[in-house]
């Protein structure tokens, strides 16, 4: 990870630690989850709240005013809707996408659950993520969400990661060991 990286990554883990223990603290987490994934679903569809909080160019009370009436019209509460007013204020907004990832591996630790990202060759079926999340439980024995991509440079097969630990099972991987293999062989 470069250096920018890991900055921006500390700055949203200690937003996320402050946001999720005064949620906590107060028994507001179930809000916190629905802010969370409200917030996040925003990001992914609106091409223009991820440039507003990326941009150098729009002053802080411009963000600041923005985000509450985002705020406002999402009925975030106020524990988030107070952080990111405080984000816009110390020009740190460009941190909220990694912020909402940390928080949601923090619920998900709280609720005793793990998240598996999943990269696939085509969709899977609702028997195959079934199947994957049992077989994934009786190895980590948490319950396991699992977040799914497809990307047809695969080929075949999954490549599954949780924590620090990653599964290639690829039919690409397989190919390029097969070809270091040769190289070696020559």
């Amino acid at each position: 990870m470069s250096e920018p990286a890991s900055i921006s990554m500390g700055i949203a883990e200690r937003y996320a630690q402050a946001v999720f223990d005064l949620s906590r603290d107060s028994g507001d987490l179930k809000k916190l989850e629905s802010d969370v994934a409200a917030l996040d679903e925003a990001m992914k569809v609106s091409s223009d709240l991820r440039a507003m909080l990326t941009s150098p160019v729009i002053t802080r009370d411009e963000q600041g005013a923005a985000l509450d009436a985002l705020a406002k019209k999402m009925g975030l509460g106020a524990t988030v809707a107070n952080t990111l007013a405080l984000m816009a204020t110390k020009r740190r907004l460009f941190v909220v996408p990694q912020m909402l990832a940390a928080l949601k591996d923090r619920m998900a630790a709280d609720r005793g659950e793990v998240t598996a990202e999943v990269r696939a060759a085509k969709a899977l079926t609702k028997t195959q993520s079934d199947k994957l999340a049992k077989a994934l439980k009786a190895s980590t024995g948490k319950d396991v969400n699992l977040d799914v991509t497809v990307d047809d440079s695969l080929i075949g097969g999954l490549v599954v990661k949780v924590g620090s630990q990653m599964i290639d099972t690829s039919i690409r991987a397989k190919l390029n060991a097969l070809q270091n293999t040769m190289k070696e062989v020559r």
